[in-house]
């Protein structure tokens, strides 16, 4: 489940037309597991140590990433670089990997391009929660005051967009589906979508039927 605190809008950026704004975050819980067979137990997943290898033969780096097995502690390794000439990093890179930065560490554990390279799979389950400041009134009022919302991730957890919405507007699904069917929500991608990315969408007032108008 994921828990939910008022987190607030900026000020700026507010189109002419829009009546409201609120900002959703996306907010890092814990980093994803690295799902990977280990050699000593039956587990497949890991976490990071915290720490980075350097080694370093001559002219040439080999930098890893220390992981451990979540059910023995095996530790093992994920390769960052392999054989590249002490040129390829700049300084300040090596220096973070020299020292366990925590950001370094952070980045790697997340890199979706590292874990394809290296033959890992990230499991995101339990990795984020939804923190809105979401200016609660009734969404089914005809009259609503239009309403932008700016979805910002502070991890690249893909989530499914439905179960964002359904999280942040205390929606059903199918509630959900109807009001996006009927135009009453504009996303800029489908509801079935995984983002990871920041975006924005907008609910608006309901259409006024032949006899209210």
């Amino acid at each position: 489940m994921n828990s939910s605190r008022h987190v607030r809008v900026p000020a700026a950026g507010r189109a002419a037309d829009i009546d409201r704004q609120a900002l959703w975050v996306v907010s890092e819980r814990a980093l994803p597991a690295i799902v990977r067979s280990c050699v000593s137990c039956r587990s497949t997943r890991h976490r990071p140590t915290g720490k980075i290898r350097v080694n370093a033969n001559h002219k040439l780096l080999d930098v890893w990433l220390l992981i451990c097995c979540v059910l023995c502690g095996r530790t093992s390794k994920v390769p960052v670089h392999e054989r590249v000439t002490v040129r390829t990093l700049d300084n300040e890179r090596l220096l973070m990997f020299e020292n366990n930065d925590p950001a370094v560490v952070r980045q790697l554990a997340m890199d979706a391009t590292l874990a394809h390279r290296a033959g890992h799979q990230l499991d995101w389950t339990g990795t984020w929660r939804l923190d809105t400041d979401l200016p609660f009134y009734d969404l089914q009022r005809a009259d609503a005051a239009p309403l932008e919302v700016i979805v910002r991730f502070e991890l690249p957890a893909p989530v499914r967009v439905g179960k964002l919405l359904t999280a942040g507007l205390g929606l059903s699904r199918s509630a959900l589906r109807g009001m996006v069917d009927s135009g009453r929500i504009r996303l800029p991608l489908p509801v079935t979508a995984r983002a990871r990315e920041d975006f924005r969408f907008l609910v608006v007032a309901a259409p006024m039927s032949a006899g209210r108008a």
